[in-house]
C-alpha cells in the first residue's frame, strides 16, 4: 500500500492554541557559565498561514506579553521585567512578524522575519519543523510546529551584562494551531 500525499488547494490560516495547553515559548540562558536558567512566557497569541504548494504565501505573526515571563522564581521575574532586561513597563509586548518562509532540506522551514523586543527591532531567523497535522477529537483541524532561534541580549538593549557565557538567549518554540475555518 503506497503513501497518500496531502495536496493543499489554498493557503490555510491557523490560530495559535491556548498557551500552556498546546503551545509554549520557552527560553534558556547560561547562568554565568555554571548552569542554565530556564523559563517561559505564559501569555502570547498569534497565527500562521500554511501553503503546501507555495511557501511564499506562508506567514507567521506572534505577539508575546513580556510581563508574563516566568522563570519559576518571583524575585528573579521582577528583575527580568525591570529596565535591566525586558523593561516591560515601557515595552510590554514583543512581536515577531515573518518576512519570508522557505522550505529547506529534511523538512525544515527557514522562517525569516523581524523581531521586536524592548523597543528594538532586528532580523531573526527561526528554523522550524512540522510536528504533525490532522483532525482533533472535537471536530477541528490542527497543525503543530517546533522551532528554535537565539538572540543576543545586547542587540535588544539589555543593560545587565552577566558576561560572555550569558550573552545569548536560546528560544524553543512549540506551536499548535487550530485552522480558522474550523472555528466557525
Amino acid at each position: 500500500m503506497g503513501a497518500v500525499a496531502y495536496v493543499q488547494a489554498k493557503p490555510l490560516t491557523y490560530d495559535i492554541d491556548v498557551p500552556g495547553m498546546h503551545a509554549s515559548i520557552n527560553f534558556k540562558v547560561n547562568h554565568l557559565g555554571y548552569s542554565w536558567l530556564l523559563g517561559r512566557f505564559d501569555k502570547f497569541e498569534g497565527y500562521f498561514i500554511e501553503d503546501g504548494q507555495n511557501p511564499a504565501n506562508e506567514k507567521v505573526e506572534v505577539k508575546i506579553d513580556t510581563r508574563s515571563i516566568n522563570s519559576n522564581h518571583a524575585e528573579r521575574d521582577t528583575h527580568l521585567r525591570s529596565d535591566d532586561f525586558l523593561n516591560t513597563e515601557a515595552h510590554p509586548q514583543a512581536r515577531f512578524v515573518s518576512t519570508r518562509i522557505a522550505n529547506e532540506a529534511d523538512g525544515l522551514k527557514r522562517i525569516e522575519g523581524e523581531f521586536t523586543l524592548n523597543g528594538v527591532t532586528k532580523p531573526m531567523v527561526i528554523m522550524a519543523r512540522k510536528v504533525g497535522e490532522g483532525q482533533d477529537p472535537w471536530g477541528g483541524y490542527r497543525a503543530g510546529f517546533e522551532g528554535s532561534t537565539r538572540i543576543n541580549m545586547k542587540d535588544y538593549g539589555f543593560k545587565m551584562d552577566l558576561g560572555p557565557a550569558s550573552a545569548q538567549v536560546y528560544l524553543d518554540l512549540h506551536i499548535e494551531g487550530v485552522r480558522r475555518d474550523e472555528l466557525k
